[in-house]
């Protein structure tokens, strides 16, 4: 079981099974909101609880970001034709368990750091 909150704890959430695809994403939306690196991970829908009020933005075609309307953490991503949620491991109270598998999006990057950790890196999505 994890828990998680934003900055101001006006939204919290539960999830109740085992993150899968941990990554960090480097696209240019990703950056954006985050200011950096996004690091998240994917649940099944019916495998995660939202409490607290969740603005949705709706980023691209596919999908939209949710967020904290209060504090403006970004905390999820969902696409509109997916069976998962992909929520920000940052956002996680206490120690996570989840270890990174790779970097997606990594033709987007920015120009002021390097990734030098030796995980695989997907130009775009992993396949």
């Amino acid at each position: 079981m994890l828990e998680g909150s934003c900055l101001c704890g006006a939204v919290t959430f539960r999830v109740d099974a085992t993150p899968e695809g941990a990554v960090a994403c480097h696209c240019g939306q990703c950056r954006k909101q985050s200011g950096h690196v996004w690091a998240l991970a994917s649940v099944p829908k019916d495998r995660m609880e939202i409490k607290g009020a969740v603005s949705w933005y709706a980023a691209s075609p596919v999908g939209e970001r949710g967020f904290c309307p209060t504090c403006g953490s970004f905390l999820f991503w969902r696409g509109h034709d997916e069976p998962s949620i992909e929520f920000a491991l940052g956002a996680i109270d206490g120690p996570t368990g989840v270890r990174l598998e790779g970097h997606i999006w990594t033709a987007f990057k920015g120009d002021y750091y390097e990734i030098a950790d030796g995980l695989p890196q997907y130009e775009e999505a992993m396949p």
